[in-house]
């Protein structure tokens, strides 16, 4: 087997992880931010995420120390992904449903392609453009589907879908920087680790400010879930997820967004018994099939 199709079969297997993993981490999320202020809950999270991508790069016998240009590209990224981005996520599930804020995430490739486009001159092809099209009807029908479906009221509902749109612009900022010339002359591992530590940094400033004095659940369905989201859903996906923004670009990367709420929303019917309803799998199947097509011919 030939080098460029072993590469493509890693990347795609890369891809399948990260979308299972991070469908998952929605249910997690809403049962943290139950026991503990979200401002905390993040900070936790990345302070102990940060400490394991450290152990990683140790065990890959990397130094842990990043260049000055490194440094001055982690400090952004981190306050953009593992500050804002993470803020505005959790605060969002104080609003609406996780399903919605996983939903309105899949709009994430479209500011990711967009912004690849200006600053690093991503090509963007007629079949990205016509399978995001197709994913686009699907997540309209998935989003109505959670809207009608949310406890919430109109104000409530607006409020957690505006603090997405800012997680999702914060998202697609960091994803852009790291498809930068300047990014991949850094070790994606401790390029992450160290925007950790700044995102942590802030992360913990911001609770302190707006939640006060520090918030720990030690209970062990909570460290569980703590080391779940940490270990797993950080730094287990973000150097894969980093690594596929470098090779695919951030516009096919993002589209693990797409199918990160049909993987939610499919644990939610095991676990929650989430009910499906026409809209909801005729929303599902667009966002799969656009999917597929926008991923499908060369890169």
């Amino acid at each position: 087997m030939s080098a460029a199709p072993t590469s493509q079969a890693r990347a795609i297997g890369a891809f399948i992880l990260i979308t299972l993993i991070w469908g998952s981490t929605w249910l997690v999320i809403k049962d943290q931010i139950s026991a503990v202020p979200p401002a905390w809950a993040v900070t936790w999270r990345f302070a102990l995420a940060a400490l394991g991508m450290f152990l990683l790069a140790a065990v890959r016998r990397e130094r842990l120390l990043l260049s000055r240009e490194g440094m001055l590209l982690a400090l952004p990224m981190g306050l953009f992904q593992f500050f804002a981005n993470f803020q505005f996520v959790y605060r969002a599930e104080h609003f609406i449903t996780s399903g919605l804020v996983a939903v309105l995430f899949a709009l994430l490739m479209v500011p990711n392609a967009l912004l690849a486009r200006v600053f690093v001159k991503a090509e963007v092809s007629g079949r990205f453009i016509a399978g995001s099209a197709v994913a686009l009807v699907g997540i309209a029908l998935l989003l109505l589907h959670e809207y009608r479906a949310a406890p919430a009221g109109g104000a409530a509902v607006l409020t957690g879908i505006v603090l997405t749109c800012g997680a999702i612009l914060s998202a697609s900022i960091a994803n852009v920087m790291q498809a930068t010339e300047r990014a991949r002359r850094q070790s994606v591992v401790l390029l992450i680790g160290w925007a950790m530590v700044f995102g942590t940094i802030a992360d913990a400033l911001y609770a302190w400010i707006t939640a006060g004095p520090p918030v720990f659940d030690a209970s062990p369905r909570q460290l569980a879930g703590l080391a779940y989201l940490a270990i797993v859903g950080s730094v287990v996906t973000f150097p894969l997820y980093f690594a596929l923004i470098r090779d695919w670009g951030p516009g096919k990367a993002a589209y693990n967004s797409v199918a990160v709420p049909v993987v939610a929303m499919a644990l939610s019917t095991l676990f929650e018994g989430y009910q499906w309803t026409l809209l909801a799998g005729g929303g599902a199947v667009l966002a799969m099939i656009g999917l597929l097509i926008a991923l499908s011919g060369r890169k």
